[in-house]
């Protein structure tokens, strides 16, 4: 056992200087480097730090909850990343530490104690004589040397010198500047990620707060403003002011306390033709905490403030809270109601299903659409219902608001509204509604938007306005439709004007098909649809398409489809005469603008069977107030990012356009002419190149006053 010890430590420092080895490796700060920009590649593709619903539409319940374990969703501050780049910057310095001395050797070295034998070997020699004794042709290379930035130093032997110059020596600096560059710019990351702020969290006791109400922090979740390195976000609304940003942690936020306070005066935005922000700044005041003093600045994309030690810059703007007036307007009771809001506010909806909650989530002023399409903007492209494709046709309706094709011609087709309806399970649906009807292929149309998921796009429904551009004459329709009584009333005014007179015995069974033609179409069958997630019933066109497919023989379907939607669009229209003289407005006579009110209004009915919503919600006035998005940063490691930025160009600067060139001459008596001295010459590079070959001919003639 006591011979077997000493052999210990001599294992242990054998395997600690493999260690080390590895680490201050090429190979291993390769590997480190690929592995890094896999994984920077992943964190530009997938978006970072999203609700994690987002990731769940988008991957799956399984891959979501892997992808989160792992950290791909904050590549960044991850724990393995972090660590990666630690060992890139042991990796990096121990192979600076290395080699540094080396270099440093080298740069004195002129190698002027090689061999006369050895410049034989060379690839680039040559040998000539020079017509001056050996002290005046030593005296004459030298100063022809220096004159033209070598480098040089002479070795006297017997028999001769050997003179060993060189040029571009800056090249193995480049080495050094390079190897720093990354030493320097992986500690800034490091400096000015989220490192320092969770070492300050843990030598503070503080923690992340993972809840939905800001105003329940506490001062667990607070950060001082002396915290050295954070980078976060202030949000700050038009005539508010806030001390308080918010930093984005993995698994929530921490309230970051500023020195100062920021103050909205005025938040300036300007837009390009097709809706797309052009210019968006803030008119701040910055009042300062501890001495009581104020600036005022502006704030610009690309123009940040500085101040005390922070800086501002412009990230994004939303809105502050617009107030909002609306109406309510039921699809199936003719009840209305006003209805006061500010976005990001609640309220509740009643509903035959229960009360829902209604979240009011934004508002846009601008909105540029595309609205040219196969006819033109303002083309006549009525369609006739008794010629649609009645399952494919719901599709195109429930489409997007401006999914049309051909030209551009955009337009801002004023502002629009966004809200959710949301269960007493918790699931919600956004819909976004606009303010002002649209003319989209020649039909003056409202939109109304609805969407399941922020994953989707919405889906719009079209709903014709009338004459003074509203939904009264559209509503009046749709809420009769709903009501028996006059479904029923609406076929019998139909069944007596469409009888033939010589055959009243018509009428009865004219009557029944025209009441279950309505009654499919308004969904009161009792068939349920095929999502049964959405518990709607299945009404519109496609229950007359289901009911023709189940219960009329294969030969006999086009001649019965004809005659249902004939049937329908009269019974419609005797249903929207009912509805307009119960208004008090005129009885719309048949004619083309009737015709195209009642074209649209069908499918638009269809289409609302599928509206998964008890009530339609109007914006009938608001008063936009907007807020900005700061981006507030204290950031020590960007000094050192930029001082690595110069480093590396340097670097590589002098590593690839800078070749490192030594130059051996061996000078002695010619033999039996002691007036005249014998050169021998050879050159070499780090790099071989065509041009080696050019500078070894024009060496050769300078000094040797050979002809190249």
């Amino acid at each position: 056992m006591t011979e077997m010890s000493p052999a210990r430590p001599t294992a242990s420092r054998a395997a600690l200087a493999d260690a080390m080895e590895l680490v201050a490796s090429m190979r291993f700060a390769i590997a480190l480097l690929t592995v890094i920009c896999i994984a920077s590649v992943i964190g530009t593709v997938v978006r970072q730090h999203e609700p994690m619903p987002n990731y769940v539409n988008q991957f799956g319940p399984f891959w979501a909850e892997l992808f989160g374990h792992i950290g791909l969703y904050t590549v960044y501050s991850a724990w393995w990343f972090l660590l990666m780049l630690a060992f890139l910057v042991i990796s990096t310095s121990l192979c600076i530490a290395r080699h540094t001395p080396k270099i440093l050797r080298e740069l004195k070295t002129f190698k002027e104690g090689v061999r006369e034998q050895s410049l034989q070997a060379f690839k680039h020699k040559a040998l000539g004589h020079l017509e001056l004794n050996p002290e005046a042709a030593l005296q004459q290379i030298n100063a022809w040397l220096a004159a033209h930035g070598w480098r040089a130093r002479a070795q006297v032997r017997t028999g001769g010198v050997m003179i060993g110059a060189r040029k571009g020596a800056s090249h193995k600096l480049g080495y050094l500047a390079a190897h720093s560059a990354i030493v320097l710019i992986c500690l800034g990351g490091l400096f000015d990620g989220d490192l320092v702020v969770r070492m300050m969290m843990w030598a503070q006791g503080k923690s992340v707060y993972t809840g939905a109400d800001l105003n329940a922090m506490t001062a667990e979740n607070r950060l001082g403003p002396g915290n050295p390195s954070f980078r976060a976000n202030l949000f700050v609304p038009e005539g508010g002011q806030s001390a308080a940003a918010l930093l984005n942690m993995p698994t929530g936020v921490v309230m970051q306390e500023l020195p100062f306070e920021v103050e909205l005066k005025k938040f300036i935005v300007e837009y390009y033709a097709t809706g797309m922000p052009k210019l968006f700044a803030s008119e701040i005041i910055i009042h300062d905490r501890e001495n009581g003093t104020t600036r005022a600045a502006t704030v610009k994309v690309n123009e940040p403030v500085s101040y005390r030690g922070l800086t501002l810059y412009q990230s994004s703007f939303e809105d502050g809270g617009s107030e909002l007036k609306m109406r309510v307007r039921t699809l199936s009771a003719p009840v209305d109601a006003d209805l006061s809001g500010r976005v990001g506010g609640n309220a509740a909806l009643s509903s035959d299903g229960g009360t829902l909650g209604l979240e009011f989530t934004g508002l846009r002023v601008i909105n540029v659409e595309n609205l040219s399409g196969p006819n033109g903007a303002n083309g006549d492209s009525a369609t006739d219902v008794r010629k649609v494709d009645l399952v494919g046709r719901l599709e195109k309706h429930l489409g997007s608001g401006a999914n049309v094709s051909g030209d551009k011609h955009l337009r801002n087709v004023g502002p629009s509204f966004s809200y959710k309806l949301r269960d007493a399970s918790g699931q919600a649906r956004e819909y976004n509604n606009y303010m002002l009807p649209l003319e989209l292929e020649g039909h003056r149309v409202m939109l109304l938007g609805v969407r399941d998921t922020p994953a989707e796009s919405f889906r719009y429904l079209r709903v014709p306005v009338d004459e003074q551009d509203g939904l009264e004459a559209w509503l009046a329709l749709r809420r009769a439709l709903a009501d028996p009584v006059q479904r029923n009333r609406a076929a019998r005014l139909y069944a007596e004007g469409a009888t033939p007179t010589d055959k009243p015995q018509m009428l009865p069974q004219l009557e029944a098909t025209a009441v279950r033609t309505l009654a499919l179409f308004a969904g009161a069958e009792g068939l349920k649809a095929e999502a049964p997630a959405q518990g709607a019933v299945l009404g519109g066109l496609p229950a007359l398409s289901e009911f023709i497919e189940r219960d009329v023989p294969k030969e006999e379907r086009p001649r019965v489809s004809e005659v249902l939607l004939r049937i329908l669009n009269g019974s419609l229209f005797e249903l929207h005469k009912l509805t307009q003289e119960q208004l008090g407005h005129p009885v719309p006579e048949a004619g083309p603008k009737t015709q195209a009110f009642m074209t649209q209004a069908v499918l638009s009915l269809s289409d609302a069977m599928f509206y998964p919503a008890p009530a339609v919600i109007q914006l009938s006035d608001f008063k936009q107030i907007q807020a900005s998005v700061f981006q507030v940063t204290r950031a020590p490691g960007q000094t050192l990012v930029y001082l690595g930025a110069v480093l590396l160009i340097i670097g590589v600067f002098a590593m690839l356009y800078i070749r490192e060139r030594r130059l051996w001459l061996w000078l002695d008596s010619a033999p039996g002419r002691p007036e005249q001295t014998r050169v021998r010459m050879a050159l070499s590079s780090n790099r071989d190149s065509p041009d080696l070959n050019t500078e070894f001919d024009a060496l050769k003639q300078h000094l040797l006053h050979e002809e190249a």
